[in-house]
């Protein structure tokens, strides 16, 4: 894909390991219209109160959450049940525990980085569709998905304080799923968010999330990371106005605050209010119901922040290149079964081939991190820039080796 010579890792069916259908699939995280012959719907309207009576869209989403929140809930009420029957040490515990957990202001942290985020409503040939995106300079500058803003002919921006702008695109990329609009005639009051970095994130991390979801802007939910380098592959053509079939794979943060359709291009944020990752997709039953099942995921922020900064600069971002065809694999090395990405091409005059890389070879690592199979291999590659040196875990003969190598650039 992304139209380069003979690929890095082809993106491979999401159900790795050629395991029977799953119950769930990857799905961009914005409202999915129907066919193209079909106009869109107009994004449903905030219905009146009590909201939970007449709601009737994302009807599955809004029960598995229901269902999730319950399970939680019941989940606190047995240890609180257990904790108050037993000794007062136990009880204790309980209580200090309890009182660690109320120690995070999430208050203060929204109301710091709010206003930093906006929605965005594009007119296509099939009709309209919205998500959300980011302010991420004083000139008006939005961070937001390539799928959000995909073939729009008309692009709407609005700012937490409802004030509407006309948006332009200022450059876009498929390949990322990564895109940035421009506000005309940005005012001089815009609150601009603080990038952070996605380096050192930790697994269990408290993380808030705010977007457009369902139309409904300034949503704020909150949740934990719950992995990290997680290999996703979504494409454009899943139901959306401007899709143009193009496959998406990024090593993503995984996230389990609510993530439902219209977050696409919204930030997730750490407690310090700085920008962790960019929302992208959600996982979704196979029956084709949308809405969070507490799996969500983003693009971690300094794959945005880089892209970002060159498609502004030059409204083109480039992508590193290793050179190789590979597929997913188990090897065996030291007595221990590990996955990772069989080599099954590597192309001449490449990085890959520079560096001395062999049909067969697996890759098991790069630069530590574990490769879990192709499409991991890929994400990674994706997250550097051209000309960056790498480290390669290979086993060969099975025997585990260091292989480095230098980055090419991607056509």
């Amino acid at each position: 894909p992304w139209g380069a010579p003979p690929q890095d890792p082809p993106p491979q069916d999401p159900r790795p390991w050629g395991t029977s259908p799953q119950a769930w699939e990857f799905q961009p995280a914005t409202p999915l219209p129907p066919p193209p012959a079909t106009p869109l719907p107009p994004p449903p309207p905030a219905p009146p109160a009590p909201p939970r009576a007449r709601r009737p869209w994302a009807m599955v989403g809004v029960a598995s959450l229901a269902s999730a929140a319950l399970a939680a809930g019941g989940t606190w009420a047995l240890v609180g049940a257990e904790g108050g029957t037993t000794p007062s040490a136990t009880s204790t515990v309980v209580v200090e525990q309890a009182a660690q957990l109320q120690t995070t202001d999430y208050e203060s942290v929204v109301a710091e980085v709010r206003d930093s985020v906006v929605a965005i409503t594009v007119a296509t040939a099939g009709g309209t569709g919205a998500g959300s995106g980011v302010i991420i300079d004083a000139s008006g500058h939005v961070l937001t998905n390539n799928h959000v803003i995909a073939g729009a002919r008309g692009i709407e921006v609005t700012l937490a304080d409802g004030r509407i702008y006309e948006g332009e695109v200022v450059g876009t990329d498929e390949s990322t799923d990564l895109a940035v609009v421009r506000l005309v005639d940005a005012p001089a009051d815009l609150v601009v968010a603080e990038l952070g970095t996605s380096a050192t994130l930790q697994v269990g991390q408290d993380v808030i999330a705010v977007g457009n979801p369902l139309g409904l802007s300034s949503t704020v939910t909150t949740g934990i990371i719950s992995a990290l380098d997680r290999p996703v592959t979504t494409t454009d053509s899943q139901g959306f106005p401007g899709g143009q079939s193009t496959v998406v794979v990024t090593n993503a943060i995984q996230v389990d605050a609510a993530i439902n359709p219209g977050n696409s291009g919204g930030p997730i944020f750490d407690l310090s209010g700085r920008v962790i990752g960019i929302t992208s997709s959600i996982a979704t039953l196979s029956s084709g119901s949308s809405g969070s099942i507490g799996l969500g995921f983003a693009i971690p922020v300094d794959l945005a922040a880089r892209v970002a900064s060159e498609l502004i600069a030059d409204g083109t971002a480039s992508h590193a290149y290793l050179g190789v065809g590979a597929s997913d694999t188990q090897v065996e090395v030291d007595g221990t079964t590990r996955t990772g990405a069989l080599l099954r091409e590597v192309v001449a005059g490449t990085a890959a081939a520079d560096a001395g890389l062999k049909t067969g070879d697996v890759v098991v690592a790069i630069d530590g991190r574990p490769v879990s199979g192709s499409e991991s291999l890929t994400g990674y590659v994706r997250q550097f820039s051209p000309g960056t040196q790498v480290v390669l875990g290979v086993v060969r003969d099975g025997t585990l080796e260091e292989v480095t190598a230098v980055l090419g650039t991607a056509d």
